[in-house]
This record gives C-alpha cells, structure tokens and sequence, in this order.
C-alpha cells in the first residue's frame, strides 16, 4: 500500500485536530471544575489550614476534573480509601490493589451524599490522620512544600504526584485562591 503525500498530510491534520480538541476540552474542563468547587476549597482552607490550591488540584486530578466514575457515582473527588476504621458509605472499583495472586481487585472507596461532604472528610483525613500532621507546619501559600509533603506522606503512589499537582496549580493559577481571606469569601 502506498500512502501518497497528501493522504499523509490529512491524517497527520486530522490527529493534530483531535489533539488539539483533546487538550482544550480539558481545560475546558478545569475551569468548569474551578468554578464550581473553588469557594468550597476556599472555605475549607479557612476551617482546617490546607491550601484551597491544592485540594482543587487533587479533586481535579483524582477525579478526572469532576469526571470518573468515583466522582459522579460514589461523590468521592480525592480518591479516599475507606481505611479500616471507617463507617460511612461504600464504592468498589478496580485501583491499585492486588491479590494474593497478583491480580487486580476492586478497592474500597469512601463514598459521600454530596460533593460538600468528600471535600469535607478530605481535610479531616488529612488534618486528623497521624501521616499529614507535619503539613501543618507548612504555610497554607506554600502550595510546592505542600504537595512535596503530601507525596512523601504517602497519599499517593504515582512517584510524579507532586510534579503533576504543581503543574495544575500553576497551569490553572490556583493559588491565587490561597490569598482570599474569609472576609473576602464571604464578598466573592
């Protein structure tokens, strides 16, 4: 088969184009996230000290902007498991676990009535939980300590979870939420 140039030219547009597509619909997508959850984010950053930057970039990247079926179905935006010690409501899905023989199982996930609800069990998991406690040293500005922190802490495996949540915050300017005083909250 022989592929003239131009027939090569219009695939190679055609892939760009959904590319393309592709990256603006998830900004798109961001945004759309923002709005909706950044006066939640503010709020709980007033209540329990964690940067409203960071808990709207890990919402967005644990929930695929608002998206996966952890978010839409279970309410749960940051990925939470349920830990032994939890009591509430139920979601199963394929994660990260592994039987004895190797092989992938569903994991337990918290799951909430509301949105309002996860962003409030995600601060009191981090706030309450023996592992995050030296993250409250840290200033609620500084986003890059804290989600090196959040990293070393064990909240994530991915080995680039701080990388990729540094890159929405600065990608979506999400720190700037992080300087809105509770005043100014209650103005916005």
């Amino acid at each position: 088969m022989r592929i003239t140039i131009q027939l090569l030219l219009v695939l190679v547009c055609a892939i760009l184009v959904s590319f393309k597509g592709n990256k603006s619909s998830t900004k798109s997508e961001g945004y759309t996230y923002i709005n909706e959850f950044k006066e939640l984010a503010i709020a709980e950053m007033h209540r329990s000290g964690i940067p409203a930057s960071i808990t709207l970039a890990q919402g967005m990247h644990e929930s695929n902007y608002g998206a996966s079926n952890l978010a839409t179905i279970a309410n749960n935006h940051f990925g939470i498991k349920c830990k032994s010690y939890w009591k509430g409501q139920t979601y199963y899905h394929k994660d990260d676990d592994f039987d004895k023989n190797g092989n992938l199982m569903k994991s337990c996930f918290r799951a909430y009535n509301d949105s309002v609800e996860s962003y409030i069990d995600h601060s009191n998991f981090l706030k309450y939980s023996s592992n995050y406690v030296s993250l409250f040293n840290l200033h609620h500005t500084n986003y890059i300590a804290w989600a090196h922190g959040l990293k070393q802490s064990g909240y994530a495996t991915d080995p680039n979870y701080a990388e990729k949540l540094i890159r929405i915050i600065e990608n979506y300017n999400l720190n700037q939420f992080d300087r809105i005083s509770e005043e100014s909250l209650r103005n916005y």
